[in-house]
């Protein structure tokens, strides 16, 4: 968990596009000549449901957590960034320190237009560590309960009840699928079901500490799928490098099957990373076009607005609890298909 941990968060402060859409903070809106109000007798434009739902997916220098009377609140984070010694400072005090933001949401140099080394503790930075250090309370709680009861004699309660199943479901996976060695790999195979499943929720909480598109960014997931990766090749028998480079097929296949079975390999973790990326980040885009309507239909009056509303809501709470299903269900196929492909590494010669 803790390795885990670490390179997402290299990956998190150093890559993904970061996308902040407030103009006082988009430099291409703030070079923008300035807007004519229309007359009191024309409707105001639409609005941007694109750049609401990418503001609300995207990463920030910034939590937004809501407005309060016009304003909006919001948890500045300190932005770290290296270019002639190490500078830190929060957006709003962007300008001051020379930097400034990029088509991108990046913090680049005001003066030469490149971008430092950012190291930034940014929304989804956040969002990562409070995760981790709330997996590691969760399952340091749940280890004390069974320090401290005898579990062949006794019920799990509390947490404690909650966890078991999960934790039971995981390991049972991992023996059916890996073997007689399955131990070893289940505490690998347990973090990454409970840190994706704990994330997934938490990003479709509307209220923080939920709300970041953790699982819905990438290099989240791409990092998850690499450690996959790398636990499968390392730990792969002579007998699964045999039917890579080897493999019993005619002699007229022998030249292409290895250059297929390589390629295989290296699509694993690609599919693993798509497949909860996508996934997730559909998941929001769903919930905020739907809550987007209410906006959307406000200008055509009360009754079409109002139904429109109400036909909004319920969608909403639908794909809401649809959203929790799909949670579930990507951190099980991505612990199962991990399970899968450590079995077929850990294939021995029969």
């Amino acid at each position: 968990m803790i390795l885990t941990f670490l390179i997402s968060l290299l990956l998190q402060v150093s890559g993904g596009d970061t996308l902040s859409s407030a103009s006082l903070r988009d430099p291409v809106r703030a070079n923008a000549p300035e807007r004519v109000s229309p007359p009191e007798n024309e409707e105001s434009s639409d609005i941007d449901v694109g750049e609401i739902i990418f503001e609300h997916i995207g990463d920030e220098y910034e939590w937004h957590i809501t407005e309060w009377k016009g304003k909006p609140v919001a948890i500045p984070l300190p932005c770290i960034v290296i270019d002639n010694g190490v500078h830190v400072f929060t957006l709003h005090h962007a300008a001051e320190n020379g930097y400034t933001l990029n088509e991108n949401g990046k913090l680049v140099n005001a003066a030469t237009g490149k971008r430092p080394v950012d190291l930034s503790i940014t929304k989804n930075v956040l969002a990562l560590i409070m995760s981790s250090l709330l997996l590691l309370v969760i399952v340091l709680l749940t280890a004390r309960w069974y320090r401290k009861h005898d579990a062949m004699k006794e019920a799990p309660t509390g947490l404690a009840a909650a966890m078991e199943p999960l934790v039971m479901m995981v390991h049972e996976m991992a023996r059916e699928n890996i073997g007689e060695d399955y131990r070893k790999f289940s505490p690998y195979l347990c973090m990454v079901f409970l840190w994706i499943l704990l994330n997934n929720f938490l990003g479709i909480m509307p209220f923080f500490p939920g709300g970041a598109n953790l699982t819905g960014n990438i290099a989240i997931t791409l990092v998850l799928a690499l450690f996959t990766f790398f636990i499968v090749n390392l730990s792969g028998t002579k007998h699964y490098y045999k039917e890579i480079f080897n493999p019993d097929v005619p002699v007229f296949l022998k030249p292409v099957m290895p250059v297929i079975e390589v390629f295989s390999a290296f699509m694993k973790p690609v599919s693993l990373t798509i497949r909860l990326f996508a996934n997730m980040l559909a998941g929001h885009i769903m919930i905020l076009s739907m809550v987007c309507i209410i906006f959307i239909m406000a200008k055509y009056g009360p009754l079409l607005s109002g139904s429109m509303t109400l036909v909004s809501v319920l969608f909403g709470v639908f794909l809401d609890a649809l959203e929790c299903l799909v949670s579930f269900i990507q951190a099980y196929v991505f612990t199962t298909l991990s399970c899968i492909y450590i079995g077929l590494a850990r294939a021995k010669e029969e």
